[in-house]
């Protein structure tokens, strides 16, 4: 396996990571009153002040850069980082982290059947028994035959959250090299704090801040220690690392290995909300384990000229006529 490779698949283990943490960090601040709206907008917009000063000294004379990916970072700041965490933390509201997660990680599925559209080639058999045994996993390590009630509008939102994060994967993939990791992710958190700002002044995605303690694993914490795990490992860490995975990795394998956020996040909520696993679920995490190894098996075994140049790592697609392609 070549060195990129590995690194890729650390990168996307770390950004899964990052990311599960989010839902039982912000479900503490959602459980005090804050608003998902609120929520986003302290995470976006703390984490686009984190990045602002690297962003800056990183565009020294490159200003031209953001002129040349303007459309793209609108497109992702707006779709990838402010829709998609506002309808991730509205569903979280009203399901479970679990539930909320399984709707959300539809998305490799999304990726697999946009790249058949886009290349008019349908998935080997490899690609689709990995995607099965990588669903039939996350339907384990949720555990939905517990009492789990669905909520229509919740269940949209979780939609809603998948359809934008599949945009992610896609986007951090096909990203030119001429628009660094950290200048994406900075100028995209920068986009996307605009986004809820305008959101919530028109009254589409309100905020509601409370200050007073969370319950964080049996014991009371101050309401900024969330607020900083959100901003700094959860959103900064988070999506700067999952955009190096993408690009080392291409869209569909970097959202495979992401899939594993679902074990992370519940391994989260076992340290933080003291939910201990059951055996069904280590199953399930065993099940998306091996479905990423098959889709990854099946991306080594075909050769570079017939790979499919939608989803390969480093390479922009010659007409971006779609915007977000």
């Amino acid at each position: 396996m070549r060195s990129g490779t590995v690194t890729g698949l650390w990168f996307a283990l770390l950004s899964a990571a990052s990311f599960g943490v989010s839902g039982p960090f912000a479900k503490s601040l959602l459980e005090i009153g804050w608003s998902p709206g609120a929520a986003v907008g302290v995470r976006i917009g703390g984490a686009a002040l984190v990045l602002a000063v690297p962003v800056i000294i990183g565009l020294r004379g490159r200003w031209g850069t953001l002129r040349r990916n303007g459309l793209t970072l609108i497109i992702y700041g707006a779709t990838a980082i402010a829709l998609c965490q506002f309808f991730y933390f509205s569903a979280v509201q009203r399901m479970s982290v679990g539930v909320s997660l399984l709707l959300e990680y539809l998305a490799p599925v999304l990726i697999v059947g946009w790249l058949w559209v886009r290349s008019r080639r349908a998935p080997s058999r490899l690609t689709v028994s990995g995607s099965a045994a990588a669903m039939l996993g996350l339907l384990l390590v949720l555990d939905l035959t517990g009492d789990q009630r669905l909520d229509p509008v919740g269940v949209l939102f979780g939609l809603g959250a998948a359809v934008c994060l599949a945009v992610f994967f896609v986007m951090s993939a096909k990203a030119d090299d001429d628009l660094p990791p950290l200048i994406m992710a900075g100028g995209g958190m920068m986009v996307g704090a605009l986004t809820i700002l305008v959101l919530g002044l028109v009254g589409v995605m309100p905020f509601a801040f409370t200050f007073q303690d969370v319950t964080l694993a049996g014991r009371q914490a101050h309401w900024l220690v969330p607020v900083l795990v959100l901003v700094i490992i959860a959103t900064v860490l988070a999506y700067f690392t999952g955009i190096l995975a993408a690009r080392g990795l291409g869209s569909k394998v970097a959202s495979f290995v992401g899939l594993t956020e679902v074990m992370f996040a519940v391994l989260a909520s076992w340290l933080i909300l003291r939910e201990l696993p059951s055996a069904i679920q280590l199953l399930g995490g065993a099940l998306i384990v091996g479905g990423v190894i098959l889709v990854r098996i099946d991306e080594l075994r075909r050769m570079p000229d017939a790979a499919d140049p939608l989803d390969q790592p480093n390479v922009v697609e010659p007409v971006p006529t779609t915007g977000a392609g």
